[in-house]
């Protein structure tokens, strides 16, 4: 590593709110020297950085998130990174740790909210995902508010992205017939043959109230909801009797200046069904419950994921631009750097 790279740090930063949906032009860039380290902080380097279509309404500072943004600040995200210099004594150099360094090769951190990872356990990347907040996100969701029976019928959007592809699979695991929704015949496929989904419907393709009501002959037990919408509208015509909703995720509503007219409401009191709002923040204290359980899934091969990789910092927006279009296929990362520094 030469003696430059290690004493600039590259950073992107938010340029504007988007109007609509978000482009690269409202992202910006720049250079900094590496931070210097305070007693009590340590010194990290970004491996991997997290893109997650929250960042959108971060990016027109909703009121949901205590991030808030001014122009020329560095972009919010959560990160893996290694520890390179420690003046904190929990932490020391060569640490694997996920922390928000946001959008940037390098930063420093007092060590709040910060967790050690182990990196014999999974790839690093999946502490971002399935084994990070979007994976405690699709498990809390699923075994707290939808509580799925076995034989019952559970329907997942969003379904080959982490939080989808968690939900899904920890339903299957508790014995429910599993039926997810994508937006492409592969991810569809993928739903099938790879996680083990009995049926997925491809919302671009044709009637989809139509095509669940096939999929789900005798109704829809409980429907994980990770785009709102039409989708949401189309699930609740086909809600069996004491039907639960999960609303987690409206990405959708995410590039509107104003809420998008809501589904009508009257089919979720003919079924008796519930609907629960999911706040991953609420759960955090069963993140070591989820990580034990799906990274021994992980291991023996009875849980799948897939990841979607940028190379570079400065892919970052023009890879969120396509996440938010639904241009991904997998959890969305960037490789900010490599895991393994050359020595010498």
């Amino acid at each position: 590593m030469s003696n430059s790279s290690t004493t600039t740090n590259q950073r992107i930063t938010f340029a504007r709110s988007p109007r609509g949906l978000p482009v690269p032009e409202d992202f910006g860039r720049d250079v900094t020297p590496v931070p210097t380290v305070a007693e009590g902080q340590f010194l990290s380097r970004t491996l991997w950085l997290s893109l997650d279509p929250y960042y959108r309404n971060v990016m027109k500072n909703s009121q949901i998130y205590a991030d808030r943004l001014a122009a020329g600040d560095v972009m919010v995200g959560e990160t893996v990174a290694e520890v390179m210099e420690s003046r904190h004594s929990q932490f020391a150099a060569g640490d694997i740790v996920a922390v928000r360094n946001g959008w940037q090769q390098y930063a420093v951190s007092s060590g709040q909210g910060v967790r050690k990872l182990d990196a014999s356990s999974a790839p690093l990347g999946a502490a971002l995902g399935v084994l990070g907040m979007p994976g405690l996100t699709g498990y809390a969701g699923t075994v707290y508010l939808g509580r799925p029976l076995p034989g019952q019928t559970f329907v997942v959007s969003a379904c080959t992205g982490p939080v989808g592809t968690t939900a899904g699979q920890v339903a299957r695991h508790m014995g429910a017939r599993v039926v997810g929704i994508a937006g492409s015949a592969a991810k569809c496929e993928y739903a099938v043959n790879e996680l083990g989904f009995v049926a997925c419907v491809n919302y671009k393709d044709g009637d989809l109230t139509a095509a669940l009501k096939q999929a789900c002959p005798d109704g829809i037990d409980v429907y994980f909801d990770n785009v709102g919408g039409d989708t949401l509208a189309a699930v609740t015509r086909n809600l069996a009797l004491g039907a639960r909703i999960v609303l987690c995720g409206m990405i959708e509503a995410y590039s509107m200046d104003t809420p998008p007219p809501g589904p009508w409401l009257g089919p979720i009191v003919g079924a008796r069904a519930t609907m629960s709002g999911l706040v991953v923040y609420d759960h955090m204290n069963r993140m070591p419950e989820m990580v034990k359980l799906i990274s021994a899934w992980i291991r023996d091969g009875q849980f799948r994921y897939r990841e979607d990789v940028s190379e570079g910092i400065a892919s970052a927006p023009q890879a969120f631009c396509a996440l938010m279009r639904g241009g991904n296929f997998g959890k969305a990362l960037v490789r900010v750097g490599p895991e393994r520094l050359p020595q010498g």
